[in-house]
């Protein structure tokens, strides 16, 4: 089984998806970390195609970093400045070839993840 990496974003505080945020994707490596890709999510809050294709697929460790900050501004509610959460960082492993979901559920204050499928 190839593995590929996808995710999507939810913003629970208004019960929508998260549109138009900025992603980004690092790898570890024996000198820290290293940029591999960046997406923008779309209307339904997920990236238009897997953020790590099975081509550029291989095991270790992850970091996604959603930047929420703009999103956050645009949405209409009063927001302390500086915002809680500007950018929401992730890290994770990837031990096996397999498809791994990593969703993010966020508000102003608060966030969540877990694997999914």
């Amino acid at each position: 089984m190839a593995g590929f990496l996808t995710t999507h974003v939810l913003d629970t505080a208004l019960g929508i998806p998260g549109q138009g945020i900025a992603i980004t994707l690092s790898r570890q490596t024996g000198a820290g970390w290293d940029q591999i890709a960046q997406a923008t999510t779309n209307a339904d809050g997920r990236t238009d195609a897997p953020i790590l294709p099975e081509a550029e697929f291989a095991t270790g460790r992850y970091e996604l970093v959603f930047h929420t900050g703009e999103y956050l501004r645009t949405q209409g509610s009063a927001l302390p400045d500086p915002l809680f959460l500007e950018d929401i960082p992730l890290r994770f492993a990837m031990a096996e070839h397999a498809h791994y979901h990593v969703p993010l559920l966020f508000s102003p204050f608060g966030y969540s993840t877990y694997r999914g499928s």
